[in-house]
């Protein structure tokens, strides 16, 4: 146990967050069991050792973060091991990766049910169904998802500006005025490009090449996190890619063609749904659909799930255009429900508000509409109807 304690203060010693997570605040910590999911490169191993920093002295030893990709954890089950930091006054265990421990679920139930007074925090893949595909965890566990950097926490990142986050309703009614609040600390332009190629993985502040290891992380997602969770085949690996990339390069301008793509991969098109669907619980991808539709049926657009994705894959060809609409689109996933928009307009959010996303500096004969909400790129500016694209970066 004295192995995984000197462990344990090693990290905290050298864990770094200049930005702090907004979730941290949304969490409700007294709950016993909490479940963070996220997709891979995400930060959730600094996230759970910034709880501990945040919440225990360094030396306290009611706390400890383990990772189950220890291979102590192939001889040793949850429960045994939780059993014993539980008698030794531990209250809280911090696991990391507890997908990687065989029967997880079944164990983190037994720690549950065997020792009240312990709490429990576990990060998983983005890939996991933690209530459908594991029952004996219903009731008794709260999920969060942890979300890549939004513009607002990459600009006060970059710029030491401590800008906080806004709702829909706070931007939508207040922009002019909230824009005149960030301006004069910052010009929000000098960042937004940077922020569309490399922002939304944490790891863009290490010193390695980012697209480079934002490749690897994506094919550890397909190779690791969905193989193993799904329980897929190897031998279905090479598909599941090639799936991946066609749709990444046909762009999210038209629906997919689902016949055609089982045709390429050599599948059937129930099988191409399914992977559809795992390459979207694995954030790689974001599916729109119309009003009232939803999986198993086709989606209107597949879009990739940000636009740090789009640069990383095919860097020559990324159209601006699809790259704000993806930004816009991973900006409001968090909290709203997107659906295709009308003639008039891009998308419907929460299945009422119309947006359209267009370049404030082109030509535009475009015919506004009052019922429509222009969020513009190429502008720092907004007025009425017509709000900054960037500002959506802020509401979280």
């Amino acid at each position: 146990m004295e192995a995984f304690f000197r462990t344990h203060r090693y990290l905290i010693e050298h864990t770094n967050a200049p930005v702090r997570r907004t979730l941290m605040d949304e969490i409700d910590w007294s709950d016993r069991m909490i479940g963070i999911k996220g997709t891979r490169g995400i930060g959730k191993t600094t996230f759970l050792l910034q709880y501990a920093k945040e919440h225990f002295d360094i030396m306290d030893k009611q706390c400890l973060y383990i990772n189950m990709n220890n291979f102590f954890f192939q001889g040793h089950g949850i429960s045994d091991f939780a059993g014993k930091f539980y008698m030794q006054g531990g209250r809280v265990l911090l696991i990391d990766q507890v997908f990687k421990q065989p029967n997880w679920s079944s164990e983190l139930r037994k720690c549950y049910d065997l020792y009240p007074n312990l709490k429990i925090v576990f990060t998983g893949s983005s890939v996991m169904r933690l209530k459908d595909e594991n029952p004996e965890l219903n009731g008794i566990v709260k999920s969060y998802n942890l979300r890549g950097f939004s513009f607002r926490e990459f600009i006060n990142l970059m710029t030491g500006n401590n800008f906080k986050a806004y709702t829909l309703d706070e931007i939508l009614r207040n922009h002019e005025t909230i824009i005149k609040q960030i301006l004069p600390k910052v010009s929000p332009n000098r960042y937004f490009q940077d922020y569309i190629h490399h922002g939304f993985y944490p790891f863009f502040q290490e010193h390695r090449n980012y697209s480079e290891n934002l490749l690897k992380t994506m094919n550890m997602m397909t190779e690791v996190d969905i193989l193993l969770i799904k329980q897929i085949e190897l031998k279905y690996l090479t598909k599941i890619k090639k799936l991946f990339y066609q749709l990444a390069e046909e762009g999210p301008g038209k629906a997919p063609n689902v016949s055609k793509l089982a045709q390429d991969i050599e599948t059937s098109r129930a099988t191409v749904m399914n992977y559809i669907k795992y390459l979207t619980d694995a954030r790689l991808l974001n599916l729109i659909y119309p009003v009232g539709q939803d999986f198993p049926k086709k989606p209107a657009k597949i879009m990739l799930h940000n636009s740090n994705l789009m640069y990383a894959i095919y860097p020559i060809m990324v159209d601006r255009q699809e790259a704000m609409e993806t930004f816009f689109v991973n900006a409001m996933w968090k909290d709203h429900k997107l659906n295709t928009g009308t003639r008039e307009c891009s998308f419907l959010v929460d299945e009422k508000l119309k947006f359209r996303i267009i370049d404030a500096k082109s030509p535009n004969k475009l015919r506004m509409s009052p019922d429509v909400i222009y969020a513009r790129y190429n502008t720092e500016i907004g007025k009425d109807n017509q709000i900054p694209l960037w500002l959506l970066g802020f509401l979280y």
